[in-house]
């Protein structure tokens, strides 16, 4: 697949680049990316819930009735969790809700996203974006440029870690900076615009073709 460079205010600069098609030309993977995006999600989680039960609540341990001819059920605590106050039965505890995903299943389910994206004609190629200084005013400018302040999520890739345009971007709802070693199959599929800088896609295309 064949694409125009623009550049910062979304004029086209003359110059094609030629994506791989061993990264965006893939037939995507619908299941490898639901495994890396559920396992994403996953790690988000605290897992940190906790509830009380019959050995953890404050209660008397004494028998309340006697064991037989009352016409009831047997009642030996309190602390039970059929009585108001008890402790709660099966109720939730710590835990990790992590799970292993294989290396390469990980590596196909991006490559899928990323394919995904370009089948969508979602991709574009723009030139290096560099600031002098963290200024949310100039990469605003540079969105309207490339007519991307419409408010639809936008994910920038640069070829590495750039704390100006970093800080300049984290103001902006729905835009994101991210280099390609940091690209995750959930913000891939979670963006209406994959914005790649020159650099970014030189280093997403060395980060992928290189042998495993």
């Amino acid at each position: 697949m064949e694409l125009s460079v623009i550049n910062i205010k979304g004029e086209d600069t003359g110059r094609k680049v030629t994506l791989s098609d061993a990264i965006f030309g893939l037939e995507p993977n619908e299941h490898v990316m639901y495994l890396d995006v559920k396992q994403y999600l996953a790690n988000q989680r605290q897992g940190t819930h906790k509830s009380k039960q019959r050995n953890e609540v404050h209660g008397t341990t004494k028998k309340l009735k006697k064991q037989k001819g009352t016409g009831g059920a047997r009642a030996g605590s309190m602390k039970s969790g059929v009585f108001v106050g008890g402790g709660r039965i099966f109720g939730p505890q710590p835990r990790d809700y992590g799970f292993k995903l294989n290396k390469k299943t990980k590596r196909l389910a991006r490559l899928s996203a990323l394919s995904a994206l370009a089948k969508d004609g979602k991709v574009s190629v723009v030139e290096n974006i560099s600031l002098s200084t963290p200024k949310t005013k100039e990469f605003a400018a540079i969105l309207a440029g490339l007519k991307l302040n419409n408010g639809r999520k936008t994910l920038l890739v640069t070829g590495s870690v750039d704390k100006n345009v970093v800080l300049s971007a984290r103001n902006i709802q729905r835009v994101s900076v991210a280099t390609p070693v940091a690209l995750n199959t959930h913000d891939l599929l979670n963006t209406d615009t994959l914005l790649l800088s020159e650099d970014g896609l030189s280093a997403l295309e060395q980060l992928y073709t290189t042998a495993e």
